[in-house]
């Protein structure tokens, strides 16, 4: 996902400083940070001594005065660069914590202060809502809430607080922030400036709630750091300068035109677009002689150039490359590789996932330890299916917007370019097939460039061929085929009580099981929408006792057996349940909608993935206190108390789901769970635009949804009973006097 913040770490010494747990610093004032060894060597693209590594960001970070060390990074200095500096020097070689703790008070403002809310006109009712196609009221006004979060994310750089651009300023401060000049949407919670990939499900909310501008000066930023950068990275702050995100650029430069029909942002963006690619090319593609066929091929893979501990994740990190319990203590260039793969990871969005790990289940005695496991990542010796895929459907899709531009503005682009993307994506198409594309599995799978080989970890990476139209020959000559290709859909909606998640394997990282993660719930609705016809033509099977969900999977798909599955939890025994199709009923599965008559196998699978989604996010959002006046009455206390929530809560949109609980957030990974949140709403604006015709009114394990009869106000706290006895009072006393 987005670039990662703490792990826990137990009672290890790390050079001198104590590696702590989540949670404030215990370590004494008065001990000393003792920096023993070479400092990781600074680098080129992150110049800034204060912001990236060198002494004084090693001290403060490893001083742990912060439970997350992007809290400093976020930090403007009080003064210019060079004074700053010089303060930290004042301190000696050793200062205690005590003293980087009071330097940092001094010498630092408040985290995010450059940017500020921006107050916007939000349609009361966008069109999708208007209609008639969503039947239930309390989706339709849950809906409609969610539509009004955007006023929480929608943000501009304060132009007033800004630190002189560059380094070494006498005149002024020094701040990480990359300054936008266009108003964007952030994520939420720590998440604090623009994001690359998360923008691309807040654009499609964005878009369902018409707010056209800001989809549009979204693109616009990013259009600006192509420019600037010659490439997007990952987030807003100068420490992302070194890697980018999933390449969705043109996708969503193709959705807004095709929403909005602006034909003329084509102008800027299609040569901007055309110098994504090309760095893409550039600095992310590999090549490798496929084992299958002996055919050469150009593929593509996350692997960034860094030798240091990330900025916003230095503690952390540095950490994982010098701690105590490794047997031999790793060589410089063993630590520059270790740092350059949790790079290499963030950059993926999926930091971080078993799925990129040489020894998958390394840390399966210690799910809270997840540092043996962050030393096996080879993310740059993996040839992504997910990435290769976007960036397929991305040369289709920027050929096309050529052609569109030509025919709309009477540029003259390149007569070769269009012929040269399509001729580029078939040849990566047939890249994918021959070295993703498992036929004895009916699925798709990263291909281990290290190993020559397909890897065979089965994640929800498999679904990105669909959602960006590549389809084997083979199964759209074979409906059984495709009915196989989505055979794990159908095991997660009969076997569990949640969402998709990112793999099945539970290992304590948060792209791992029982995480699930709403970009994936969209990319799998997306792919059951894209099925063809010609293979979509039957019912979802009956499941029995000798039809289970789990027998539908094709042999060896998910390189787990069934005791290595993730085990359901018995919502009022919290003991694991007895296994099998437990949410299967009646032809349907729980929490998944109606069965439609001629509905097909695809149809019900998305129908059942659209409704767990959403109750999900519904859930896990009335249980932290969400309410809706007149529609929906706020939880009791003593309800709210079990959520570790209570009346004063509004309810939280979640950046991550459950597998196991429909009415929970994700856990677990490097920093707390996010709340905001921008994916999140973007996938329910979405899916209720899209298919709200299918969304049956959500019902929360648990706990009553305390649905209020029609014009009436719904229970929002103490306060709101007391004006209901107050008015009642009048009224009785005035029905007494006539």
């Amino acid at each position: 996902m987005r670039p990662s913040s703490k792990w826990i770490v137990l009672g290890s010494v790390i050079e001198g400083v104590w590696a702590l747990p989540h949670g404030p610093s215990t370590i004494s004032n008065n001990d000393r940070l003792v920096i023993q060894g070479a400092l990781p060597p600074k680098q080129d693209w992150c110049p800034s001594e204060i912001f990236c590594a060198g002494p004084l960001l090693h001290n403060v970070e490893l001083a742990h005065i912060y439970p997350d060390s992007k809290t400093f990074v976020d930090k403007p200095t009080v003064y210019s660069s060079q004074v700053t500096v010089a303060n930290f020097n004042a301190l000696g070689q050793s200062p205690t914590v005590g003293a980087i703790s009071q330097y940092v008070q001094t010498n630092f403002k408040s985290e995010g202060q450059e940017l500020k809310p921006l107050a916007v006109n939000i349609t009361e009712t966008p069109t999708f809502l208007k209609k008639s196609d969503i039947q239930n009221r309390l989706v339709r006004s849950w809906t409609g809430v969610v539509h009004t979060y955007w006023k929480d994310l929608i943000r501009n750089t304060d132009q007033s607080t800004l630190c002189a651009r560059g380094l070494n300023s006498a005149a002024s401060c020094e701040s990480s922030l990359i300054p936008l000049n266009h108003t964007f949407v952030v994520p939420g919670g720590r998440f604090r400036e623009q994001y690359y990939w998360d923008s691309f499900w807040i654009l499609e909310g964005l878009l369902k709630s018409e707010l056209y501008d800001i989809a549009k000066s979204t693109l616009e930023n990013f259009m600006d750091e192509i420019a600037n950068f010659g490439f997007i990275p990952n987030g807003g702050r100068v420490y992302y300068l070194n890697r980018s995100q999933p390449p969705v650029f043109v996708h969503m430069l193709s959705r807004y035109v095709d929403a909005t029909k602006d034909y003329n942002i084509l102008r800027r963006a299609i040569p901007l677009a055309d110098a994504e690619i090309a760095w893409w090319t550039k600095n992310r593609a590999v090549q490798v002689v496929s084992p299958y066929t002996k055919t050469s091929h150009t593929i593509y893979r996350y692997s960034v150039t860094n030798s240091a501990p990330r900025p916003e994740s230095y503690a952390e990190d540095y950490e994982t490359a010098n701690g105590n319990d490794l047997i031999t203590p790793y060589t410089e260039k063993e630590k520059a590789d270790l740092y350059a793969e949790l790079a290499s990871g963030a950059e993926s969005g999926w930091d971080y996932s078993s799925r990129w790990s040489r020894e998958p289940w390394s840390n399966r005695h210690n799910l809270t330890n997840l540092q043996p496991l962050m030393r096996t990542l080879n993310v740059r010796g993996i040839g992504a299916v997910d990435l290769n895929s976007i960036l397929y459907k991305a040369m289709l899709s920027l050929a096309d917007l050529h052609e569109l531009n030509e025919q709309r503005n009477q540029e003259n682009s390149s007569k070769a370019m269009p012929s040269t993307y399509r001729k580029d994506a078939t040849k990566l198409r047939s890249a994918i097939i021959d070295l993703m594309w498992d036929s004895s599995k009916l699925s798709f799978y990263d291909f281990n460039i290290t190993s020559n080989s397909r890897s065979g970890f089965y994640s929800a990476a498999a679904f990105y061929p669909m959602w960006n139209d590549i389809w084997p020959d083979e199964v759209l000559a074979d409906e059984q085929k495709a009915m196989g290709m989505f055979a794990s859909v159908g095991l997660v909606l009969s076997m569990y009580n949640g969402t998709y998640p990112s793999t099945f394997m539970t290992t304590g990282m948060q792209w791992d099981a029982p995480n699930t993660w709403p970009p994936h719930q969209y990319i799998i609705i997306q792919a059951l929408s894209k099925v063809p016809s010609s293979v979509s033509t039957r019912p979802y099977p009956q499941l029995s006792s000798g039809v289970t969900s789990l027998s539908l999977v094709p042999p060896n798909q998910l390189g787990l057996d069934r005791s290595q599955l993730p085990a359901q939890i018995d919502y009022l025994t919290r003991n694991p349940s007895s296994g099998g199709d437990i949410n299967y009923l009646n032809g349907t599965w729980t929490d998944a909608g109606f069965h439609k008559p001629g509905e097909t196998w695809n149809q019900a699978l998305r129908r059942g993935v659209i409704n767990r989604y959403f109750t999900s996010v519904f859930c896990s959002w009335y249980s932290t206190g969400g309410s809706i006046p007149r529609v929906l009455a706020q939880l009791p206390p003593d309800q709210l108390l079990k959520a570790h929530s209570d009346p004063s809560s509004t309810g939280h949109m979640y950046e991550k789901l459950n597998l196991l609980d429909i009415g929970a957030s994700g856990s677990g990974g490097e920093y707390t769970v996010q709340a905001g949140f921008g994916w999140t709403n973007g996938v329910i604006l979405w899916a209720a635009a899209e298919f709200g015709h299918l969304i049956v009114e959500p019902k929360c394990p648990g706990f009553q949804v305390r649905v209020t009869s029609s014009g009436v106000k719904g229970y929002k706290g103490p306060g709101e009973l007391t004006w209901l006895f107050i008015l009642a009072t009048l009224l009785y006393s005035a029905l007494w006097i006539l």
